[in-house]
């Protein structure tokens, strides 16, 4: 007996020893700010976000007549001239708001907002992301064919890092936050919260930690709740009920997956192929969207489907509207003029012409398999549900959180089964292929290998400045002869290139000589502290991935 009212006795105790440390990890990474600062960024996000769509409207209406989404008939309304003006138009405006207010003079995108990410939250300034959101709107406005989802992230992250900046929080709760304004970026651009949350932890954070979870749904169901008092509860596609006739449409299910994949290995060759033409054309930046406005209205002279976001196009396809003769036309269509408007600099993303292309091709199956099999082959809306989940996912590298947007958006959860199917095969192929996704590409161009994983990363962006020790105090000591042969290094040189000079000279330690003055010692780079650096960083990334 005295033995159980003892252990009453020490319970508290017990509790506490048990708690506190949960507690102050807790309250040290100041997750508490952190989920209060989530739900004011989800609210932020999802009113720039309709904010966006307004401007988008806005410059539509002004040559179109109309601010809805459905532009296909009034661009048909429209004479000839008038499709190829408005392009040409809005990529002269794009062109000087480039040159004159932005530095990387580029729009942003999701890529930017991965880099971030790595970066520690950092990287994605106020008034550049602001800019770059006024740059893609005009572009969409004005006919531009990609989408507003990735722009609208970037917005989102931008908000998200810019709260962040008022407060001194750790380089893990700032990562959070940007994933919390991409959460309610996405939930508030689909109206899908599920899709939000899986996207900013698939894409963003490229982990499923404990510690952002919480945040990062409230940040996502605020979005979609300040979302739907704005623009309503409807999915973004209104489908009819659609049904899988037979488990025998498996192999028909796995052949669309193979297409799909096809499809986005085209898609992102035609978009890398078309970028590196441009990169490689001189002309003056602000010519760039000019020209590549006349070429978006030519095509959509002939093909008005292409212009804008193309929600309409998409929507046509899941509802039997469209013959296989203009899906495939579309096809091929979209994907030049989609390639066009982002090699010219015009603001957009890729989210949207991707599922435009799915919904095609698995428009144009469908009607091949109804064909073939009659008796069996379901309608091909259902192949075109699924074909924009599969060419999504394999062109964006997020198979799950793509093949739940799917779901969010068309309500289609009874595919899961032929979903799955197609995204995993479709995926698997691009990768082969590609080995990476769009965004890891676009990385790779600007020597960001993120792909790789953090030890790549860090090798690369870890520069000698950061773990160098001080010169020697004596002046004299401060000289060096680069002729003498001996081995040295730059400030500016990469963690890897550095552990790379210490292994092929032996060296313990190696001098870091000034970058335009290469006989001034500024600083002693040893190996151990080199090592001591990347390994410190490699077990940071992983506590906060398994936190």
């Amino acid at each position: 007996m005295k033995e159980i009212v003892d252990n009453i006795h020490r319970l508290p105790a017990i509790l506490f020893s048990w708690i506190a440390p949960n507690m102050r990890l807790f309250l040290g990474y100041r997750l508490p700010e952190v989920w209060v600062l989530a739900v004011l960024i989800g609210a932020l996000v999802a009113i720039a976000a309709i904010v966006f769509r307004m401007l988008i409207a806005l410059y539509q209406l002004s040559w179109l007549g109309t601010a809805s989404e459905r532009t296909i008939e009034a661009a048909l309304a429209q004479p000839w001239w008038v499709i190829i003006a408005a392009p040409t138009f809005g990529g002269l405006i794009v062109g000087w708001l480039l040159q004159t207010y932005q530095p990387k003079q580029r729009a942003g995108g999701v890529a930017d907002v991965i880099e971030a990410r790595a970066l520690g939250g950092r990287g994605l300034p106020v008034r550049e992301g602001l800019m770059s959101a006024l740059v893609t709107t005009v572009s969409l406005g004005f006919g531009a064919s990609a989408g507003r989802e990735g722009p609208v992230v970037h917005l989102g992250a931008t908000i998200g890092t810019a709260l962040c900046q008022l407060f001194s929080l750790p380089d893990s709760a700032r990562r959070i936050l940007l994933a919390c304004g991409v959460a309610s970026a996405v939930s508030a651009s689909f109206n899908a919260p599920i899709a939000g949350v899986l996207f900013a932890h698939e894409v963003i954070l490229g982990h499923y930690a404990m510690s952002a979870f919480v945040p990062i749904v409230l940040a996502s169901t605020i979005g979609t709740v300040v979302s739907r008092l704005w623009f309503g509860e409807a999915a973004a596609f209104v489908i009819p009920d659609y049904e899988i006739t037979s488990y025998l449409e498996i192999p028909a299910f796995a052949l669309l997956g193979l297409t799909c994949a096809a499809v986005a290995i085209i898609f992102q060759f035609s978009l890398i192929g078309t970028d590196y033409v441009a990169r490689n054309i001189s002309m003056p930046l602000w010519l760039r969207p000019v020209i590549g406005g006349l070429a978006i209205g030519s095509i959509g002279v002939f093909f008005p489907q292409v212009l804008g976001v193309g929600y309409e196009a998409t929507d046509q396809a899941l509802k039997h509207e469209l013959t296989i003769t203009v899906m495939l036309s579309l096809l091929v269509a979209k994907t030049a003029a989609t390639s066009i408007t982002l090699a010219s600099r015009f603001g957009g993303g890729i989210f949207s012409p991707c599922l435009y292309l799915g919904a095609m091709t698995g428009g144009a199956f469908g009607l091949i398999a109804a064909s073939v099999y009659p008796e069996m082959a379901s309608s091909h809306g259902l192949y075109a549900i699924l074909g924009m989940g599969a060419v999504a996912a394999a062109v964006l590298g997020a198979p799950v959180s793509t093949t739940v947007i799917v779901f969010e958006l068309t309500g289609g959860y009874e595919l899961s089964i032929a979903l799955l199917i197609c995204v995993s095969i479709a995926t698997g192929l691009n990768q082969a292929i590609h080995g990476k996704s769009f965004f890891h590409w676009q990385l790779g161009m600007r020597g960001v290998c993120l792909h790789e994983g953090a030890h790549a990363f860090l090798g690369t962006s870890v520069k000698v400045r950061q773990f160098m020790d001080a010169p020697p105090e004596d002046e004299t000591d401060r000289v060096f002869d680069p002729g003498s042969g001996a081995p040295y290094l730059h400030v500016t040189d990469s963690l890897e290139s550095a552990l790379k000079s210490f292994d092929n000279s032996g060296a313990s330690s190696l001098p870091v000589v000034d970058k335009g003055d290469a006989t001034r010692i500024v600083g002693i780079a040893r190996h151990v502290r080199a090592l001591n650096h990347f390994n410190k960083a490699l077990i940071q990334a992983t506590e906060e991935e398994h936190r």
